[in-house]
């Protein structure tokens, strides 16, 4: 039986692509889920795998405009990626990934990004594990901080329709420098990060929206969830954060201080924070953040001397990196890696690796030196580490605050 992989026509057709990823998560799709996804994700970047016609798989692929050390590019925000487990360990998500690849490749998206819901999974399609999140569950009486900081920040609470207004401008001084964030448009905000149904609270009160103001302008936000409980006739609750960020390191201090803050609640807890967050040196107690860690975003260049082409490189000694990348064949080979050019080379490699090791360099979230620390590059040339590494040099961890 031969598997067909093809991408969409409409909205029937997506509904049922989307729908072997729909089963894990326990709903049927429905017509109004499948529009709203369509507002975000075009029918064309949906994949259908088909078997005796009928549909078995689907993979999807956002339009992304992602941030990479000093500029932007365009990504395949890879999603929705599942297969029917009546028909698992076919090679139906080898042709999907085959089919969205190539088509990412035609389009001129030179990478491409995702969260794997198992880890397993990618590395074998080219992936590299690009950036860590990190997760913190803190008692709010273990909230101080070290050291207190006179401020004029001034916080306020606002509805659905203000906070479509305020955030997203927010949002977009925060993603234009920080490697791993994309660009969200107001159909991403209507639709992904303020939705609000009730099967997302999971048992919670509604999303609230506050707004942080430095010097009479809106700097920074968070979104954030209530769990009331009680126990003896004291409060249990917990703060659950969604996401929050600021403009800077005052409007970052300022809004967690909000968090922080909130009466009534026994404890505080976030997920998909940067590695480099710092509330790691903001609080007194530093160890009581439990801040544990997690992979993240995994990376693939599709492209590889587009996606160099399209970060900043650092001056240094240029590196001849001898890439191997079996599943896109075209990357294949030796390239000549600098601040003033990325090329074909011919001269003797200096390092040795395969495109998922680059794709974890990509956005600065590891080095060369500790991807051979775990025998995923080789070096060839003494020294080359450091200088791949002070080439690659990035001074901001990457993150991405949201699944997608």
């Amino acid at each position: 039986m031969t598997v067909e992989v093809r991408p969409c026509a409409g909205t029937e057709d997506f509904k049922q692509a989307f729908a072997p990823i729909a089963h894990f998560f326990g709903r049927a799709p429905t017509g109004e889920t499948a529009e709203r996804h369509l507002t975000m994700l075009p029918p064309e970047r949906m994949h259908a795998a088909s078997l005796d016609g009928a549909v078995v798989g689907g993979a999807g692929a956002l339009p992304f405009e992602l941030t990479v050390p000093g500029r932007r590019v365009p990504a395949a925000g890879v999603t929705m990626v599942g297969v029917l487990p009546t028909h698992r360990r076919r090679g139906i998500l080898r042709a999907l990934m085959r089919a969205q690849l190539d088509d990412v490749h035609e389009r001129g998206e030179p990478v491409a990004v995702l969260w794997a819901s198992e880890s397993t999974i990618y590395g074998r399609f080219g992936y590299g594990m690009a950036s860590l999140c990190g997760e913190l569950e803190l008692r709010r009486d273990r909230g101080a901080f070290g050291s207190a900081v006179d401020s004029a920040a001034a916080a306020r609470l606002v509805d659905h329709e203000e906070a479509l207004e305020l955030l997203p401008g927010i949002y977009d001084r925060v993603a234009a420098e920080t490697p791993g964030m994309f660009s969200r448009s107001r159909a991403w905000w209507e639709g992904r990060r303020l939705f609000d149904p009730e099967w997302r609270r999971e048992g919670g009160g509604e999303l609230q929206h506050v707004v942080l103001e430095l010097d009479d302008e809106p700097a920074a936000y968070a979104l954030y969830r209530l769990h009331v409980a009680f126990e003896y006739g004291s409060s249990t609750g917990r703060t659950s954060v969604l996401e929050a960020m600021g403009v800077s390191p005052a409007a970052t201090r300022e809004i967690w201080r909000y968090l922080l803050d909130v009466d009534w609640m026994e404890r505080v807890e976030a997920g998909f924070l940067p590695v480099d967050h710092p509330l790691l040196l903001l609080v007194a107690e530093p160890r009581r953040l439990r801040f544990t860690l997690s992979d993240a975003l995994w990376v693939r260049l599709v492209d590889v001397r587009a996606a160099l082409e399209a970060r900043i490189l650092e001056d240094g000694p240029p590196v001849v990196l001898d890439v191997a990348d079996a599943f896109c064949p075209w990357n294949e080979g030796r390239w000549r890696v600098g601040a003033d050019s990325v090329e074909p080379a011919r001269a003797e490699p200096d390092l040795r690796l395969d495109v998922p090791a680059l794709g974890s360099v990509y956005l600065g979230g590891f080095t060369f030196t500790q991807l051979a620390r775990a025998g995923r590059v080789e070096e060839l040339r003494r020294g080359a580490l450091a200088d791949a590494d002070a080439v690659f040099r990035t001074d901001r961890a990457p993150w991405c605050p949201e699944i997608f």
